[in-house]
């Protein structure tokens, strides 16, 4: 590649008075391939940086980072994704409502008296510091019977062995209604809608950002348990979400701000992550611990004997 660098650093106004003119034409024939190589290699190396590679957990459990395409205005813009195979391990929703305490812990600590591997927020709660906003069911143990307008539902233990073990219905479509899942699934959180199957953007762009907890399904019905302390527009880290190569088809949103946080511990790894911005609630980045939350949405192994 001398012949470049004598071009770079010569005061002439064309390559003629370097390079004979009868050698211009091979030179170009011999360059065009290395220099198609190399801007391919620079491509595919931008986009491999947004990227970092599935970290193996554990059996059916996996996590990593993506990098936003385009990066807020402060923080990492990193969003962490912890994939859940339900195969393997068994999504459980637990709270204060459950446990009959005044109230709740941090997602960490969720975790210790749970026996949970990974724990993360279940959604929004009322101003009484403990009710689920909108419908929330698991097992036989109905927190909240009353449904919203939220367009997400999070279904689990299905009653049908034959059914997927996890699934994201939208309730606006023609065939979904609350009373139909709850026929064939025995758990159900209601949520405000992020993305709808499969793979829609519902949220415009709005000024309003904050640090977010989200739980999405992916192209294999794999649970996605999804965080990011930087800030973002929903819009916007749904479009991230939606164009990282994660798979996802439907996610809803569980919590923003500094309430919103994801734990996860297996096989030596431990993580704990917590939220701070939000618009007109706590308008910076530095909050320094978790917040006590009242319901989490918590995975342990499944048993020989689990569906």
């Amino acid at each position: 590649m001398g012949w470049f660098r004598q071009l770079r650093d010569s005061k002439v106004n064309s390559p003629q008075q370097i390079v004979p003119s009868h050698l211009l034409p091979t030179m170009y024939r011999i360059s065009r391939p290395i220099i198609s190589l190399l801007l391919c290699s620079f491509l595919l190396g931008n986009n491999s940086s947004r990227k970092s590679d599935w970290q193996v957990l554990a059996v059916g459990m996996d996590f990593r980072y993506i990098t936003a395409i385009h990066p807020s205005t402060t923080g990492n813009s990193r969003i962490a994704v912890l994939r859940i195979d339900p195969k393997f391990w068994e999504l459980e929703a637990i709270g204060i409502g459950q446990t009959g305490e005044e109230v709740g812990h941090t997602a960490k600590d969720w975790c210790k008296s749970h026996k949970f591997a990974a724990a993360i927020n279940a959604g929004m709660f009322a101003g009484d510091g403990k009710t689920h906003l909108g419908y929330s069911r698991y097992l036989d143990n109905v927190s909240n019977s009353k449904i919203n307008s939220y367009q997400s539902v999070a279904a689990f233990n299905p009653r049908n062995p034959k059914l997927e073990s996890f699934h994201i219905f939208d309730l606006d479509t023609s065939t979904v209604t609350m009373q139909s899942i709850l026929k064939d699934y025995a758990s159900a959180v209601q949520n405000l809608r992020l993305v709808k199957r499969s793979g829609l953007n519902q949220w415009g762009q709005r000024s309003n950002k904050w640090s977010e907890a989200a739980l999405g399904e992916d192209s294999a019905g794999r649970i996605l348990f999804i965080f990011s302390r930087t800030r973002f527009s929903m819009h916007d880290l749904s479009q991230e979400l939606l164009a990282s190569d994660i798979g996802l088809v439907a996610a809803q949103h569980l919590e923003g701000g500094p309430e919103a946080q994801l734990y996860v511990k297996a096989d030596g790894v431990e993580m704990e992550m917590y939220g701070s911005f939000e618009t007109s609630f706590q308008e910076n980045d530095s909050n320094p611990i978790a917040w006590p939350i009242p319901n989490v949405l918590g995975v342990e192994p499944r048993t020989e004997h689990a569906r």
